[in-house]
């Protein structure tokens, strides 16, 4: 009997251990550190481009989506150094006609795709 808890016991923690470490790197993954890093490694073609409203008038829903949180002026300086660090997502975005200086957040989402909010 004390073999079988002890199995199961085991089996539990390994689980909650997985299970940890792959929730730790999803909540990680859009934080200013975690997007910098993701941009400068990011080799996918997989990104879309959304316009987002003006944070000053929270009556304006009209120019993009209230979903793109801000982000401070040196989380938004480290986004657009992590771009140009990665000189093909840079020039990617240059061809979708996407000025990198316009970018003002960035978000990978769980498929690993990336959307980049400009204003």
């Amino acid at each position: 009997m004390n073999r079988i808890v002890t199995i199961t016991l085991a089996a539990a923690l390994s689980s909650l251990a997985f299970a940890g470490v792959s929730r730790a790197e999803s909540l990680g993954m859009n934080t200013a550190h975690g997007i910098e890093q993701t941009l400068r490694t990011f080799q996918g073609n997989d990104f879309n481009v959304e316009q987002v409203h003006n944070w000053r008038n929270l009556d304006d829903e009209t120019t993009g989506p209230r979903s793109a949180p801000e982000r401070s002026s040196q989380a938004i300086r480290g986004i657009q150094a992590s771009i140009d660090a990665n000189r093909s997502l840079a020039h990617r975005l240059n061809n979708e006609g996407v000025d990198v200086r316009n970018i003002v957040n960035a978000e990978q989402a769980a498929d690993g795709s990336l959307t980049f909010y400009v204003r």
